[in-house]
């Protein structure tokens, strides 16, 4: 009984490396909770890792998964904030494609009330990042402009539900029409479709310009968000689908006294992640409870058909969150 099922990177490379295995089920350190885990969150990071390009932090579990969802069953030393049978979920350096998980109990949240747990599965990564990204690092305020590309994705329909919540004027990039009908209903603004549009003729041709920008593209999107950014605008760098070496004309950055900032989640240690929790927590959750913003789920996948939900995620058709489900 002291087992569990993982999924487990038996070769880098594509999803057919990932397979079902058992494992010693970890015990809970000092300050840590294991949680029982009913659901899991799929993440653009995961892949990264199973590909061999994203190693753990060290200490951190070599499992996939970095968040999670589930009942409390067991308490480290020094908790104080749980008990066992509380519903939770957590943000996670790694471990979260299992039956069972350790978290940090200061980097573990309520499940937020009329929200499922298999919802609740989908908040952790998506939430803490846009907040410290869009919210701490961007400082976006209402009134303001806001361009997140790749709205359908589950950082951006975050990013979408939460800049509208908080009065900014949302713009976003998607690649279809079926892309763009699921980020107008979560309150986009302004939807362009980047495969027929240049997203910066199309701004610049309304006046529009973004006082914060959150790309996850980088490459020639570079040049393009220094080209749209507003006058004291923040351009907020947090992955490079595209490329990571990039040639622009940074003169922009001068003229319009810019801030060109960026950050990685997952190596923050636990005292940085739990002030973006309790933000989270004070700011955030009370929406969530009153149903103003809501985790987009597209599909779930049985934990031993993580492939599958791997194949899904690379090829970019879902719209918001892929969710393992134990």
């Amino acid at each position: 009984m002291n087992q569990m099922r993982v999924i487990d990177i038996q070769a880098f490379g594509g999803p057919e490396g990932l397979v079902l295995k058992s494992m010693a089920r970890p015990a809970p350190a000092s300050h840590e909770v294991l949680i029982k885990v009913a659901a899991a969150g799929v993440n653009r990071p995961d892949v990264l890792q199973r590909q061999g390009g994203y190693p753990p932090p060290t200490g951190a579990s070599p499992v996939l998964g970095l968040e999670v969802a589930g009942e409390v069953v067991a308490l480290g030393e020094g908790c104080t904030r749980y008990k066992i049978g509380d519903a939770v979920c957590a943000l996670v350096p790694g471990g979260g494609y299992a039956e069972y998980a350790v978290a940090a109990e200061d980097n573990t949240l309520p499940v937020p009330s009329g929200l499922s747990v298999i919802e609740a599965a989908g908040l952790p990564e998506t939430y803490f990042t846009v907040w410290t990204n869009v919210f701490q690092r961007g400082a976006l305020k209402a009134g303001e402009t806001f361009l997140v590309h790749g709205g359908s994705s589950g950082i951006g329909s975050t990013a979408i539900q939460l800049a509208k919540e908080f009065g900014a004027v949302v713009i976003t990039t998607v690649g279809n029409a079926e892309k763009q009908s699921f980020v107008e209903s979560l309150g986009a603004d302004f939807v362009i479709n980047y495969k027929t549009h240049d997203f910066v003729a199309e701004m610049k041709g309304r006046g529009i310009s973004a006082d914060v920008v959150l790309d996850m593209v980088g490459g020639s999107y570079v040049a393009h968000n220094l080209a749209v950014a507003a006058m004291h605008g923040r351009i907020v760098q947090i992955a490079f689908q595209e490329a990571s070496l990039v040639g622009a004309d940074f003169l922009p950055l001068m003229l319009k006294r810019l801030t060109y900032t960026g950050s990685t989640l997952r190596p923050r240690n636990v005292a940085e992640k739990a002030i973006i929790a309790r933000e989270l927590e004070s700011k955030v959750w009370p929406v969530l409870e009153q149903g103003r913003c809501k985790p987009q789920i597209y599909k779930t996948f049985p934990l031993a058909n993580a492939a599958d939900a791997h194949r899904l995620i690379d090829g970019h058709s879902h719209m918001g969150k892929i969710i393992l489900t134990m």
